[in-house]
């Protein structure tokens, strides 16, 4: 029987560490490399992956798009405040979502957005405490959202964004995430020509990141924890690229844990990656084998997270421990908007 210890995947950061706000040019954040057999480190800078990057590799990366899904309004009729963040689209008007202040929004309760452009009622409280509300509007609700709507950031950042794009990748296409698939933020258009003008075939999925990303695991055995479902897509045309990658030797290299898991969902027992879509809660965690991938480019993550223990299933835990010891040591810069590992 396999038991592993949420605490084992536990590390003090200190809290000017935690990055506020993004650099000023994205492929200047810092890169640290981690060799997952022998654990070697060495710094970079984000703009000398073309150093690390080889002719025949391929770079898969997630195209969700982040959607502007904090909207700040007011409970009628008493106008007093309230905020809800959208997780999922149910159809029919309706999303789950988060809501504050959960004890004055019961199911009947009304909010109004934008003196009244956005109405939503809540249609149900649901087990897990988030609501499904309806909304009642006219025109476009992408529209609507995008002139009404903040960038849901992760709790650790206390600072409004500028510049909302700077929470979006370059490459962002498909709208439909609550959080940023952040190991992209690092990536600039030039770059990514660069890139391809190597040889280095990039290829995307989509997986729309949800809010349960930012949870930690809460059970004492890590096994004991359920893994919140997101919904990921993969094109023939990405498929047919990482399997001819793989029979030509090449590496497999996702840009973020997102698209890690993504890939690893849809492949077979043989290693071939199927094309489709669906929702996956797959949890890696150390002991797992990969089936596709190769190496990882990510970001540094929060302790006892889920995420965590996907990069120690890839370069084992005392590795990766180690090297956040050491990205600690040379004041890196964590989670959304800091700085950048690659694990190969």
């Amino acid at each position: 029987m396999i038991y592993i210890k949420t605490k084992d995947f536990h590390f003090e950061l200190p809290d000017h560490l935690i990055a506020q706000t993004p650099i000023d040019r994205r492929d200047h954040s810092r890169l640290l490399t981690l060799d997952k057999q022998t654990g070697e480190i060495s710094h970079l800078h984000f703009f000398d992956l073309t150093k690390l990057l080889k002719q025949g590799d391929c770079l898969v990366l997630n195209n969700s798009r982040v959607l502007p899904a904090r909207l700040i309004g007011q409970r009628l009729p008493s106008n007093a405040p309230a905020e809800i963040v959208l997780l999922t689209d149910h159809g029919a008007n309706t999303w789950e979502c988060i809501v504050r202040p959960g004890r004055k929004l019961r199911k009947g309760a009304k909010v109004s957005f934008g003196d009244g452009i956005l109405l939503g009622e809540i249609s149900e409280v649901l087990d897990n405490g988030n609501r499904l509300i309806t909304f009642q509007y006219e025109g476009i609700f992408m529209e609507i959202l995008d002139r009404l709507g903040r960038m849901p950031l992760p709790p650790y950042i206390t600072k409004e964004l500028s510049d909302s794009e700077r929470y979006q990748t370059v490459y962002s296409r498909e709208l439909g995430s609550a959080a940023a698939p952040t190991a992209g933020l690092h990536f600039t258009k030039e770059l990514m020509q660069q890139i391809e003008q190597m040889g280095v075939s990039i290829c995307y999925v989509t997986l729309h990141v949800g809010l349960g990303t930012f949870r930690p695991v809460k059970t004492e055995d890590i096994l004991e924890h359920e893994m919140h479902s997101e919904y990921c897509t993969i094109s023939q045309q990405t498929a047919d690229i990482i399997n001819q990658t793989k029979q030509n030797g090449g590496r497999v290299i996702s840009v973020g844990t997102t698209s890690c898991r993504t890939i690893e969902s849809f492949a077979n027992d043989n290693g071939i990656v199927l094309s489709g879509s669906k929702w996956t809660n797959i949890f890696i965690y150390p002991g797992y084998q990969f089936k596709v991938l190769d190496a990882l480019i990510t970001n540094f993550h929060l302790p006892e997270s889920t995420l965590l223990m996907l990069i120690s299933a890839l370069a084992t835990k005392d590795n990766v421990l180690h090297a956040y010891e050491e990205a600690i040591k040379e004041e890196y810069r964590f989670f959304s908007f800091g700085d950048s590992m690659m694990i190969y």
